[in-house]
């Protein structure tokens, strides 16, 4: 198998921006997302990207959680 080349059109340039990946899982996290963004996203963002910030997310929302339980308790 051979690697496409950097001018091919089926070549996929998966470069999104830190902050674009952010608000994606955001979104995603919330469950409000629209069809069309979510095919832009599919296109350009890195799924490794994706899911480390998803993991990071999730960890900062368990300990707001944590947090929030201890102070009202």
């Amino acid at each position: 198998m051979t690697e496409p080349e950097a001018g091919d059109a089926g070549s996929i340039a998966r470069r999104g921006s830190l902050p674009r990946t952010i608000r994606a899982v955001a979104w995603a996290l919330i469950g409000l997302r629209q069809g069309s963004e979510y095919e832009q996203d599919v296109q350009r963002l890195n799924p490794l990207h994706i899911i480390a910030v998803g993991l990071v997310a999730v960890f900062a929302l368990v300990l707001g959680l944590v947090g929030l339980v201890n102070w009202i308790v």
